[in-house]
């Protein structure tokens, strides 16, 4: 099962922004995607995930068809993602955040919801254990429940959208730089709470600067640079891949802890 990106574009006037992308990211595997700055990453995952409609090309999730779908078809086609700045509601509760997700895939009709009928209370409760749950994965316990979300340090909002990500019981998830603003152990934190959601079986791609963390959790990487996909492969091979170092490192060598 996988997310199937082939020949994905996307030209703005003579700009290519994002040009024959093509990869296979795997469920239960972490996919990279590496380049400098504006090498056309974050709108490769616009691509992906409805918010910008391709030139050429397509992407498809487990063969179900993303392109050309407007973000909340392909959400629910089992695909979430996480932004470069956290993406939360004022005045919400953590677990009202989280809960939002979740409501997703509830079943309540819109009758029961102005009634108040029993059964919109069982789907409530239902919905406040799935993101229980979600918030189990990223180690946020009973103690951040009812805490303001957005007054939370920057990387518990990190694991708040992610939680809710995960609580939409999506099949893939992409994340835009979740590491960018943490501290050292903040990151490794992260890397065990992405490494825990692989290994449910989702399929993660992860854009990432933190070249630390991108090696030491990745099983598979794409490299961009000008909007073009320049390699793919391995971590160990992308370390050893000419291209790779002059593009994002100029001349230096790429070693890693």
């Amino acid at each position: 099962m996988t997310l199937t990106v082939q020949d994905l574009s996307k030209q703005y006037g003579g700009l290519k922004a994002v040009d024959g992308v093509t990869f296979n990211a795997l469920a239960g595997a972490i996919t990279s995607v590496i380049g400098p700055n504006g090498a056309g990453k974050t709108t490769l995952l616009n691509l992906i995930s409805g918010v910008v409609v391709p030139t050429r090309g397509s992407a498809a999730l487990f063969d179900n068809p993303l392109s050309g779908r407007p973000p909340h078809q392909v959400a629910a086609s089992g695909l979430a993602r996480t932004y470069q700045t956290p993406q939360l509601f004022q005045g919400m509760t953590v677990l009202e955040t989280v809960m939002v997700g979740a409501h997703r895939h509830g079943s309540s009709s819109l009758l029961s919801t102005i009634l108040r009928l029993p059964a919109l209370r069982r789907e409530e409760e239902r919905l406040e254990h799935v993101a229980i749950k979600a918030l189990e994965v990223v180690g946020l316990g009973p103690a951040y429940h009812e805490r303001i979300a957005i007054d939370l340090a920057y990387g518990l909002q990190r694991r708040v959208e992610i939680a809710r990500a995960i609580a939409m019981q999506s099949k893939c998830l992409l994340l835009d730089e979740p590491a960018a603003g943490l501290n050292p152990t903040e990151k490794v934190e992260l890397s065990e709470i992405i490494r825990s959601v692989c290994g449910s079986g989702h399929v993660v791609v992860l854009v990432e600067h933190d070249m630390d963390m991108v090696m030491g959790i990745s099983d598979h990487i794409v490299v961009m640079n000008f909007g073009t996909q320049i390699a793919e492969g391995t971590p160990e091979l992308i370390q050893g891949n000419r291209a790779v170092i002059e593009a994002y490192l100029g001349q230096e060598e790429m070693h890693y802890a």
